[in-house]
């Protein structure tokens, strides 16, 4: 079962995460999501846990849990949609507002 785990504090590392989900059961893995170009922690990781009834227990427990001044947001990881990605000119359609039939913008 993979469980997103969100509102981290930046300081926060995938061992104390590991640690918190291993009160319930086995943890196979733990992905600190980090910006990019910075490699800075974007407050969100993904746990990964192999029998769903623990993960349901993790999830109802460390909800709303404090983890260094920060209440955790945790709950079932939804599936990547096919549209992510791309810049923000692939996201708002490319154009530049210029009719190269007409020769003229708009």
């Amino acid at each position: 079962m993979k469980i997103y785990v969100g509102n981290l504090s930046y300081d926060v590392t995938e061992e104390e995460v590991r640690t918190e989900f291993s009160a319930f059961g086995k943890v196979d893995s733990v992905s600190m999501i980090t910006d990019r170009d910075t490699g800075r922690a974007k407050g969100f990781a993904f746990v990964e846990m192999p029998v769903l009834s623990e993960g349901q227990a993790a999830m109802i427990a460390l909800n709303g849990k404090s983890l260094k001044d920060r209440a955790l947001v945790v709950n079932a990881a939804r599936p990547r949609t096919e549209d992510r990605g791309g810049s923000y000119r692939d996201r708002r359609g490319g154009g530049s507002g210029f009719d190269k039939s007409r020769g003229r913008r708009y």
